[in-house]
């Protein structure tokens, strides 16, 4: 039996003046399930996430968010959805409990103490209740954030770049967190630069300028993309990339490390373009499967 919707919109359009934000995204994500949301800076991510929580109002299209109508119900989906803005948001002279007591009050919270209670203890952050935000490190502020999301029992949680700037293991612990809140049925749609991150996902949507170019699961994009890769590994294989550019059938190259990733839509051409290189002076060519980001870099510069 096919899941419902928690993010069901068509069309989805965003103008600010003569600029278009956001121009005619569909999305539909599944109940319970972990999505991705990528794309360069200023592709309008955070627009489109701040349509669907409803603290903007789409220009056109049309759909639903946890079964309420994007454009008559925002204040009903406000009170739904959990959103962590990409800038920390609270208050640095208030501890992590006051911080979290206000939000409770500004939900209007009947069991307000039980729920800061219960989400500090859930998310552990019993041992630094007392400690002022502003004495946080970024690992830190994140959980706090992620407590104030979750203190009114969100059925979905909207995440604008939640990770950045924090340390690998804070990043680790709060996907392991994700992970085990939508394991309990929560849906979540997180915006994210970094590709460990979307390959963690469900699903991924890639928008662009503006525009969807890319959805399905990281298997189904990289297959859908059409790519070809080959590594470049070896002595002076740096040196090479000024030749290797401008190669027939050469699309873009990139460092990965101390190797290069050779990539195009023509096989052929990209093994025509390799083979003076193979074997000379210790280089050595392989074919190698496109990574995601290989596969992001190709579309940014498509349709950039």
């Amino acid at each position: 039996m096919a899941k419902d919707l928690a993010i069901d919109v068509h069309g989805l359009t965003k103008r600010f003046g003569q600029k278009i934000a956001v121009n005619g995204i569909d999305i539909a994500v599944p109940d319970g399930e972990v999505w991705g949301f990528l794309g360069p800076n200023g592709s309008g991510k955070t627009t489109t996430i701040r349509m669907l929580c409803g603290l903007l109002h789409a220009d056109a299209g049309e759909g639903t968010c946890l079964g309420y109508n994007l454009r008559t119900q925002p204040d009903e989906i406000k009170r739904a959805v959990g959103y962590m803005t990409q800038k920390f948001s609270f208050w640095e002279d208030l501890s992590i409990r006051e911080n979290l007591e206000f939000v409770a009050r500004m939900y209007e919270l009947p069991d307000g103490n039980a729920k800061v209670n219960d989400t500090i203890a859930r998310l552990g952050l019993e041992g630094r209740q007392q400690q002022l935000a502003g004495e946080l490190s970024g690992g830190w502020k994140q959980r706090l954030a992620l407590a104030a999301c979750m203190l009114h029992s969100p059925r979905l949680l909207l995440l604008d770049e939640p990770t950045a700037g924090v340390d690998p293991k804070a990043r680790r612990d709060f996907w392991d967190e994700i992970h085990r809140l939508s394991g309990e049925g929560l849906t979540v749609l997180v915006s994210t630069h970094y590709m460990d991150e979307a390959e963690r996902c469900d699903r991924i949507v890639y928008i662009n300028q503006s525009k969807l170019v890319a959805r399905g699961t990281v298997a189904e994009v990289i297959k859908e993309s059409g790519l070809h890769t080959f590594v470049v590994e070896g002595p002076g294989a740096r040196q090479l990339v000024s030749q290797l550019q401008d190669a027939p059938g050469v699309e873009f190259v990139a460092f990965f490390g101390a190797v290069l990733h050779v990539s195009g839509h023509d096989r052929d051409a990209l093994m025509r373009a390799l083979q003076p290189v193979d074997g000379r002076q210790g280089l050595r060519v392989h074919e190698t499967s496109p990574s995601l980001e290989d596969v992001f870099i190709q579309l940014q510069e498509k349709t950039g």
